[in-house]
């Protein structure tokens, strides 16, 4: 997941209800390794994550099976978290026992496979079929020897719309009639502007919350395979879409995960934004009253991949053991359908997707829309890019620019200028 965002592909296995259960069962059954840290005398792990993993709603049910353990989640800002992980990492302490990290900056943290558990060494291999195989190569050092972390999720792109706003500007609300409108991100950006010529309201959220798709569908994204920063391919197509729609004057201008981006989901600042599977439990948390309000339609351009995340232990874990009993529980099916009803995000293991928990299931925040049916298809045809080692950085460095743009601080024909330089100046780190 991905705060995406600042917040993925994956291979088939049977699934038994009891492989959960089992999990279970032997993380119950083991006192642990290590001593512990609490007068209790419980092992506390700390965990730290972005948005919403779907932990606060594991976490009694792990602690009530395992009582010497006591977990204590971290939820941050996305890159915070990150710049605070690479921190810790340097400094050599003061990581959190277990670490998320978005796709985005994994090639960045492999790269740095001595400072984490290589989870092969605890039995991680086992799960290699599982996955999606460009899911488990993402988080792999490059001479195939240590394996960082195990995914949780991908982000199978759709577009999130409200139907209230939508009816009040005249416009369809069937989910396949509003899919039929934006073919295209031209078509799209058109239809942002009727609606915001007939409501008076704002059509999309943000700017860099329309790069960020878009670009996930470019062939190329940032970097080449050779680590090569290419502005000009996939990079540039999503920008210029971006700056069009900004000058078109649809977009409420706001930034993702702020408290007036998490306000206009229920005042009605906007009416439709990208909505990989993660995005779900962030609208449902953050403006529950609109329960019914909202649906789910195809993204222009279709398909595409917006962030997926990993679970990590950094070496300085106290809990190593501990601490790989939690992330392997994390991964098994009942946790991960579970977390999928909850908060929508879509697992990372492709035998789940032919699940009837899953393939069945339609989210009722969503006026019912299947779920269950669209994201798997969407993550099924996913073609991942080459995420280079710098592409966290570069993303965050790009998404600034525009934001300079919504926020009147830089004229529109001057910012393509401005992302290249201040792209070149992250990739040098």
């Amino acid at each position: 997941m991905r705060r995406g965002s600042t917040k993925s592909s994956w291979i088939r296995w049977t699934r038994a209800v009891a492989v959960g259960a089992v999990s279970l069962t032997l993380v119950a059954g083991c006192s642990g390794s290590s001593t512990g840290d609490g007068a209790d005398g419980r092992v506390t792990l700390r965990v730290n994550f972005w948005g919403d993993f779907g932990l606060d709603q594991l976490k009694g049910r792990y602690e009530a099976a395992n009582p010497n353990v006591r977990i204590v989640l971290n939820s941050g800002e996305f890159n915070a978290q990150h710049e605070d992980l690479q921190k810790k990492l340097v400094a050599g302490s003061g990581a959190a026992d277990i670490a998320a990290v978005d796709q985005g900056f994994v090639v960045q943290f492999r790269s740095q496979a001595d400072k984490f558990v290589n989870l092969l060494d605890k039995g991680a291999s086992s799960y290699e079929s599982r996955y999606l195989p460009w899911k488990w190569k993402q988080s792999l050092s490059a001479d195939g020897k240590t394996q960082i972390g195990l995914g949780t999720d991908v982000g199978g792109l759709a577009m999130c719309y409200r139907t209230d706003l939508f009816a009040a500007a005249g416009l369809p609300t069937d989910r396949d009639q509003v899919s039929a409108l934006w073919p295209t991100w031209d078509e799209f950006i058109e239809v942002g502007k009727g609606y915001t010529a007939k409501s008076g309201k704002k059509f999309i959220d943000s700017g860099t919350n329309l790069f960020n798709p878009i670009l996930g569908q470019q062939q190329a994204g940032f970097y080449d395979e050779q680590d090569r920063l290419r502005m000009d391919g996939g990079p540039k197509v999503a920008f210029d879409y971006t700056i069009k729609a900004l000058q078109a004057d649809i977009s409420a201008n706001l930034t993702s995960f702020q408290t007036d981006w998490n306000r206009g989901f229920a005042s009605g600042a906007f009416a439709v934004l990208a909505c990989p599977a993660w995005m779900l439990g962030h609208i449902k948390e953050t403006a529950p009253d609109t329960e019914g309000k909202w649906d789910i339609a195809a993204v222009p351009g279709g398909g595409g991949n917006w962030g997926g995340s990993f679970l990590t232990i950094p070496k300085q874990s106290k809990h190593v053991d501990e601490a790989y009993k939690l992330l392997e529980w994390l991964i098994q099916p009942e946790q991960q359908i579970e977390i999928f009803k909850e908060v929508g995000n879509l697992p990372s293991q492709p035998a789940l997707y032919t699940d009837p928990a899953i393939t069945e299931f339609k989210n009722p925040f969503f006026s019912d829309a299947p779920v269950g049916q669209i994201f798997p298809k969407m993550a099924q045809g996913l073609t991942p890019q080459y995420l280079g080692r710098r592409n966290g950085p570069t993303s965050v460095a790009v998404e600034d620019v525009i934001r300079r743009v919504q926020n009147d601080t830089l004229k529109g024909d001057a910012a393509w200028a401005e992302a290249v330089k201040a792209a070149e100046k992250a990739a040098n780190g």
